[in-house]
């Protein structure tokens, strides 16, 4: 279909212009695709048409920061982290969807799935994320720092931040060969980095806020308290969890995944073999096949067969 698939529409979240899409029957249970870092709704080209196929409303949304969406900077009281792009999605599903959803993520957009998942139940119906990238799984647990200490890491991260001279990298990047270089890490076969994806992911990177979006974003996701990473909300999560990660994923490592079952040990996990860290873009019959049958299984007419959490 291309990276232009669907029917696309922005709507208006607490001054931000928010970019989304949709493909199939709106009276069908809705499935939301939610990109990863640096990549936007366009990334799911060559999902949403078989989904649709499988009986689905597909939806998807640019997450502010990114693709189509606003690009703000950094706000003390409204960090950019995975928490407001969770409470993005949950208008998202009652503003514009008009009821619950189940969730597909990639990388970053897995983390937000799950954050949605708990923060706002009811709206969720099962997530998918394919992978669940958070490097706090891999670091032991937290002891609450003093006051004094969370003052200085907080006033670190936001110097350090400023100082990086992002308005020139984040072109540097998007207009020279670093770019494919960043992409071809991301994916294990080669052919599928093609000119459609590298116009898709230097797009939003060219536009004149993407710089101090970044800058937001790195300085939000740095800071997110311990109730935001992923082993809090994994062990807070009720909905059925399937997780897909590509065994040949250099950008998360795949060691990660031995983590998330002492969290939530009733979620299912699948190895992906010979893929990277975008398997629905790499291999999308495999991904697509792998979440259908999963779905199906779980949730059948598009709700789950239990709420405990409702």
């Amino acid at each position: 279909m291309g990276a232009q698939w669907g029917e696309h529409g922005t709507w208006p979240w607490r001054g931000h212009s928010c970019h989304w899409r949709v493909l199939g029957d709106r009276q069908r249970p809705a499935l939301v695709l939610i990109h990863g870092f640096g990549a936007a709704s366009g990334h799911w080209r060559q999902n949403a048409a078989e989904l649709v196929a499988a009986g689905w409303c597909v939806y998807a949304i640019d997450l502010v920061g990114f693709g189509d969406s606003s690009q703000p900077g950094h706000r003390r009281h409204q960090p950019l982290d995975n928490r407001l792009w969770a409470r993005q999605l949950q208008a998202f599903l009652e503003q514009v969807v008009q009821g619950p959803a189940v969730l597909v993520g990639n990388s970053l957009g897995s983390l937000v799935a799950l954050t949605c998942a708990v923060f706002f139940p009811v709206w969720v119906a099962a997530v998918v994320a394919a992978p669940l990238p958070d490097p706090t799984l891999l670091m032991p647990a937290q002891r609450r720092r003093r006051p004094w200490r969370r003052r200085l890491k907080r006033h670190g991260v936001v110097v350090l931040c400023r100082l990086l001279p992002l308005e020139l990298l984040v072109p540097l990047i998007a207009r020279t060969p670093l770019l494919d270089l960043g992409l071809r890490s991301a994916y294990q076969h080669q052919a599928a980095v093609d000119r459609e994806l590298r116009r898709l992911v230097a797009r939003p990177a060219l536009r004149p806020r993407a710089p101090r979006a970044l800058r937001a974003m790195s300085i939000g996701m740095a800071l997110r308290p311990h109730g935001a990473t992923a082993a809090v909300l994994l062990q807070r999560m009720r909905q059925p969890l399937l997780v897909l990660w590509g065994s040949q994923d250099r950008l998360v490592p795949p060691r990660i995944s031995e983590q998330l079952h002492q969290h939530k040990p009733d979620l299912e996990l699948r190895w992906l073999p010979q893929l990277g860290h975008c398997p629905h873009d790499e291999q999308p019959a495999l991904f697509n096949g792998h979440v259908i049958g999963w779905l199906a299984r779980n949730l059948g007419n598009g709700q789950p067969r239990e709420q405990p959490w409702a």
